[in-house]
């Protein structure tokens, strides 16, 4: 949405993504399986090639903003596309510099170390231009989303995963619902726990208040205000899609109960222009 935030406030959200991500580089992946989750990779891969199918006169060169370690960066250059990828981690940038050396040299990719609200590419120079889990780090997401339009061309599409869908921080309709939502979203986070501690991992404890600025009850992220952007930048069609989200590792019980009976607490957004 547009920022309300003061200058300062700003700058102390990008300080703050800076400082998380520069000690969850080395284990992000290890650490986060809502992102790496077999159910999950096999559901993103299937979007990403739904979304590519969307893209006319595709040339297959790609935006991948806020690419972390290279979630959709990975498959993007797996599926033949030509790739920017940005980020404001200079860890994560090194390890996906690593990881895609071939491609580096031969120019199939290039990484920047940059907050995407420093982006300067040409009108209409991608054709695909995607996030995944970046809006609700983002000051200003409304803004950017803007800003990011233009360096989509005609026909191109951009695709926005994994944020938190409107019913996320919602009551749901019975009281049952609502124990099982809040039993499920609580034992996530202890299955995880004793998954690491039965593998002998431990992640030093970090603080998301600031990093994850949007991701809050208090000012949760505005899927409305997407939508306008897409209404005023004059895209062709965009859609919101919610889905239920594998948190765990190992399996949780609860989940098929929470997703029989509880509303789908995650969304992403295919946009053509």
């Amino acid at each position: 949405m547009k920022s309300d935030l003061p200058a300062t406030s700003v700058e102390r959200i990008h300080e703050a993504n800076i400082a998380v991500h520069r000690f969850e580089a080395a284990y992000y992946e290890l650490f986060h399986p809502e992102v790496y989750s077999k159910q999950e990779q096999k559901r993103v891969k299937s979007t990403l090639n739904m979304v590519n199918a969307l893209v006319d006169d595709n040339k297959h060169k790609a935006l991948d903003f806020g690419a972390g370690t290279g979630n959709l960066t990975d498959k993007l250059l797996a599926m033949g596309y030509t790739v920017t990828a940005i980020d404001i981690s200079a860890e994560m940038c090194q390890i996906l510099r690593r990881k895609h050396e071939q491609s580096l040299q031969t120019k199939r990719l290039a990484v920047i170390n940059a907050p995407i609200e420093d982006a300067r590419f040409s009108t209409g120079e991608f054709d695909l231009i995607c996030g995944y889990s970046v809006l609700h780090h983002l000051p200003d997401y409304e803004d950017t989303i803007r800003k990011l339009s233009v360096f989509l061309k005609k026909g191109g599409v951009m695709y926005l995963d994994h944020e938190a869908s409107p019913f996320y921080w919602k009551d749901e309709p019975s009281s049952i619902a609502n124990f099982v939502k809040g039993a499920y979203f609580h034992s996530n986070p202890m299955i995880n726990s004793l998954h690491f501690q039965v593998i002998g991992v431990k992640f030093p404890s970090l603080d998301y208040t600031l990093s994850d600025y949007w991701h809050k009850k208090e000012h949760p992220l505005d899927h409305q205000k997407i939508e306008q952007v897409f209404k005023t930048e004059n895209f062709q069609f965009f859609k919101r899609t919610d889905y239920y989200l594998t948190g765990t590792w190992i399996f949780n019980p609860l989940y098929p109960v929470y997703r029989r009976i509880c509303r789908p607490e995650m969304s992403y957004w295919i946009a053509k222009k």
